[in-house]
């Protein structure tokens, strides 16, 4: 069969595989490597031909996409989804099944369709299957069974519908050996172009790929392990990793750094001693290709110094919030003592520092959320993300917000702003949405103005690597800040209605 997996049009460059889907206000947009991952399976067992195609990166209309697709004229469709883009994304769909026949298959995959298969499949008939969880192997399993006639309900992870209704497969297990998957580069390198995609803490162009999936940690915002990755933590093996890290180097030349996004690459700090030491004897720390991870305060500076002697540039860390009884709400596992000695150890190691920080969390106050600003600005993070909590389907938080009546709405369509941008999607009697919003801003603006953040950028980052990114991730988030203050829900919302009127999105 012939299988196009697309991450379909939408409005503006938003990552759909982003752990806050939305236009950036750094201008960063990541790599599909759910769908990339799929295709490398696809081309690695090389019974099926697959398509894999980026949309938003290439900033493909529908009239392009379906252009695309009839070129290649697919049997199967797999369409990436998120929340906020679930409606743009079904019409997608549809008019796939308008343009190019109702025989050909069309099926959405993503968190969302992880977290709400029933509500998604229920939008339109056009759907004929979602996909559940982790589906690195799903769609050339589908691809076989629709090929040979067989029942689809020996297809693991899946919801269908036929004639009688709407159904669930059992659910697929979790992949254990994740050495067996093939490398997600090896689809990027045939498929995508690495000068397409962006991340504001990143030497450009960057790379991302995955060495563990899950995360033990029970954070009840977090919507990786509560959907899709699960809480079941598995590894790559360290000699797996830097083989994949040294496939990049050779194969793909102009990367510049590798973004190793997992949940947190710092679970097993002995795994990551010894991916460190593969990397060092094999000189890969000396390629001029640095990389980066998702960290926990609780790493060690034995292994933050190992890291960056092994080519570790920056690293990122959720240290959330300001306040120990915020922190205890969101059963973040983690304190503001280990936030501090973490961001001296890592400092001390020379390592960067990317600190995300959250506001409206469960139980958040102003009093809290100013706490949260203190302690950015006492630890003084190479960079830092103030952003509002967002309650994704499939999570605690959401349930909780739903349950007290926080929940802003339920209406994903509502979800973005006209500027692309996450909306604050819970108030409080306490603490509206509208003041959450301004707060958010105002926290950004006073870390960044902030004379000793001011200083510490100019010294840091007078390589030229380094001068470029924080010039281009300073113009965007600039430019967020003039079209805020010209219309505070979105300078460009002449452009959303023209997106929505050309493509009759409802």
């Amino acid at each position: 069969m012939r299988v196009l997996l697309i991450n379909s049009p939408f409005k503006v460059k938003i990552s759909k595989d982003s752990r806050w889907p939305e236009y950036t206000k750094s201008g960063t947009l990541y790599y599909p490597f759910w769908l990339a991952y799929a295709t490398a399976v696809i081309m690695e067992r090389g019974k099926h031909k697959p398509l894999l195609v980026d949309a938003i990166a290439k900033k493909m209309s529908f009239d392009d996409s379906i252009k695309k697709a009839k070129k290649f004229n697919p049997d199967l469709v797999v369409i990436e989804t998120s929340t906020p883009t679930a409606y743009s994304d079904v019409k997608f769909a549809e008019l796939v099944k308008e343009e190019l026949g109702r025989d050909v298959y069309t099926a959405l995959s993503g968190t969302l369709a992880s977290s709400k298969p029933f509500e998604l499949i229920k939008m339109s008939d056009s759907i004929d299957f979602v996909i559940r969880g982790e589906y690195d192997y799903t769609i050339d399993e589908l691809a076989t069974v629709l090929e040979k006639g067989d029942d689809i309900s020996k297809v693991l992870g899946l919801t269908y519908r036929n004639k009688k209704g709407i159904f669930n497969t059992p659910p697929r297990p979790l992949v254990t050996n994740l050495d067996d998957i093939p490398f997600v580069s090896k689809a990027y390198k045939k498929f995508l172009n690495v000068f397409d995609y962006r991340y504001a803490l990143a030497r450009y162009p960057m790379l991302q790929t995955w060495t563990s999936r899950g995360c033990p940690a029970r954070c009840n915002f977090c919507q990786y392990p509560q959907s899709f990755t699960m809480h079941l933590f598995r590894m790559r093996s360290p000699k797996n990793v830097v083989d994949e890290m040294e496939y990049i180097i050779e194969n793909l030349p102009a990367v510049k750094e590798i973004f190793f996004e997992d949940d947190t690459f710092t679970i097993n700090q002995n795994r990551v001693m010894e991916i460190c030491k593969e990397i060092k004897e094999r000189g890969l720390h000396k390629s001029g290709v640095v990389w980066s991870c998702n960290v926990r305060v609780q790493t060690k500076y034995e292994t933050l110094k190992a890291m960056k002697d092994a080519g570790c540039r920056i690293v990122i860390v959720g240290y959330e919030s300001g306040n120990d009884q915020v922190l205890s709400n969101i059963r973040k596992g983690a304190t503001v003592k280990e936030a501090r000695r973490f961001t001296l150890d890592a400092k001390r190691a020379g390592l960067r520092i990317f600190g995300c920080f959250m506001i409206g969390l469960s139980g958040d106050t102003r009093d809290s959320i100013m706490d949260t600003l203190k302690l950015a600005k006492d630890m003084n993070p190479d960079m830092a993300f103030f952003q509002q909590a967002v309650p994704f389907p499939g999570t605690e938080f959401y349930e909780w917000a739903k349950m007290n009546g926080y929940l802003v709405t339920e209406d994903w369509s509502q979800w973005l702003d006209s500027n692309g941008r996450l909306r604050c999607l819970v108030s409080y009697p306490w603490l509206k949405a509208e003041e959450i919003d301004k707060l958010r801003d105002k926290l950004m603006l006073e870390f960044y103005t902030n004379p000793k953040h001011i200083a510490q950028t100019i010294v840091k980052n007078l390589h030229p690597l380094e001068a470029s990114r924080v010039a281009v991730y300073a113009f965007e988030y600039l430019k967020y800040l003039v079209k805020r203050k010209i219309s505070p829900d979105g300078v460009v919302k002449q452009d959303f209605e023209n997106f929505v009127g050309n493509n009759n999105i409802s």
